[in-house]
C-alpha cells in the first residue's frame, strides 16, 4: 500500500479498562481498523493522565491504576479513516478523538522473510 504525502492522523484517547463486548476497546478498535484495510495502527499506554472528569490515572507503584490512558494512533488518508468513524461513534462512549493533517515521509514494510 502506498500512502500519499499529505495524510491524516486519527488519535483516539480512551481508558485501558474501556470495553467493547468481551474485548478491550483499544483492541476492538485496532482489529476493526485492520478489518477495514487501514494502513496501520499503534496503541500506546500512558503512564499518567486525566480526561474530562479530571480524575487522575497513574502508574505509580504505590497507586497502581487499572485504568491507564490508552492512545490509538492511525495514519492514512482522510477517506480511509472516515470508514472507521461509524464504529468509533458506536463504541467510544467517553474519551477524545482528534484528526490532524500530517506529512507522510515514509511508509514501507520489510521485504525480508522472517
Amino acid at each position: 500500500m502506498k500512502l500519499p504525502e499529505n495524510g491524516k492522523l486519527l488519535r483516539i484517547f480512551i481508558g485501558e479498562s474501556d470495553k467493547h463486548g468481551d474485548k478491550a476497546l483499544y483492541e476492538a478498535i485496532t482489529l476493526k481498523a485492520r478489518e477495514l484495510g487501514l494502513a496501520g495502527a499503534t496503541v500506546v499506554r500512558g503512564v499518567m493522565g486525566f480526561g474530562a472528569d479530571s480524575r487522575m490515572h497513574t502508574a505509580k507503584l504505590l497507586e497502581l491504576s487499572e485504568d491507564l490512558p490508552m492512545i490509538i494512533e492511525l495514519v492514512d488518508t482522510g477517506e480511509n479513516l472516515n470508514k472507521l468513524m461509524p464504529f468509533l461513534d458506536e463504541t467510544v462512549t467517553e474519551g477524545l478523538i482528534t484528526i490532524e493533517d500530517v506529512k507522510v515521509v515514509k511508509y514501507r514494510h520489510s521485504t525480508a522473510e522472517k
